[in-house]
């Protein structure tokens, strides 16, 4: 029988530092992982919501929205340094080996984007489901051109040349993954090749001003600014695209 079942999977290591308790650091009047558990909780197509943390103090905040909270994360995959990767296939592992709970596919949502949607969600598993990917994640537009800086400062073009036109039009557009808002893995691809961004990875276009990720205070202001004023942005957009 196919496997469609989708495990929601949220990491939420503690020991943040540029912002400081950031998981649980209050984003408009809730602890900032409430929004990855409320989406993925009203997304019906995932089967579990799991929080992977090492924090008792997340985990009794992600218990009291509606998340599982099996197990925390060992020390050894709770460092700056530890992959998430790694921790995912250690819940994937764990959860078979306790429970006998296999789930066809893995989606994993970060606590930093709280502008996503759960259409967004949705977008991804439509592309999942039309096959030949193992991983489909989201990404927004930025600008063609790929600069890198010397040690002095000096600018350094890494995807093409100087000599190209600088009309952008004529360059390939670009992308970069946003946060990401969703990851949507193949569970066998996973534990296979050991990572999320697997050889055969299709994107889903999301809207650039949506896809802050709060990794500073910078941008976490910034997007406190966006999430109070969506809707009038959202109208505002498609009155602009009808003018």
């Amino acid at each position: 029988m196919k496997n469609d079942k989708i495990l929601a999977i949220i990491p939420a290591r503690s020991g943040s530092k540029r912002i400081a308790n950031k998981n649980i650091k209050n984003f408009l009047g809730q602890p900032l992982i409430v929004y990855a558990i409320k989406q993925a909780l009203a997304c019906k197509l995932i089967d579990r919501v799991v929080v992977d943390t090492d924090s008792k103090k997340i985990a009794k905040i992600a218990k009291k929205y509606g998340a599982i909270v099996p197990w925390l994360r060992p020390k050894e995959l709770a460092g700056d340094k530890a992959k998430v990767v790694d921790s995912i296939i250690y819940n994937l592992k764990k959860i078979k080996q306790e429970e006998g709970y296999e789930p066809g596919y893995v989606i994993i949502l970060q606590t930093t984007s709280p502008l996503r949607e759960v259409s967004d969600i949705r977008d991804c598993w439509r592309a999942m489901k039309a096959g030949g990917a193992t991983t489909v994640l989201t990404v927004c537009p930025t600008h063609p051109k790929l600069y890198h800086l010397t040690k002095d400062n000096f600018l350094k073009l890494v995807n093409g040349s100087e000599g190209k036109s600088n009309n952008t039009q004529t360059w390939p557009a670009g992308y970069i993954l946003n946060g990401c808002f969703v990851y949507i893995i193949k569970t066998k691809a996973l534990l296979k090749e050991k990572r999320v961004i697997t050889k055969k990875t299709r994107a889903v276009i999301c809207p650039k001003w949506r896809s802050v990720d709060l990794d500073t205070p910078e941008e976490w202001a910034m997007a406190e600014v966006l999430y109070k004023n969506k809707a009038r942005i959202t109208k505002r957009i498609k009155q602009i695209n009808k003018n």
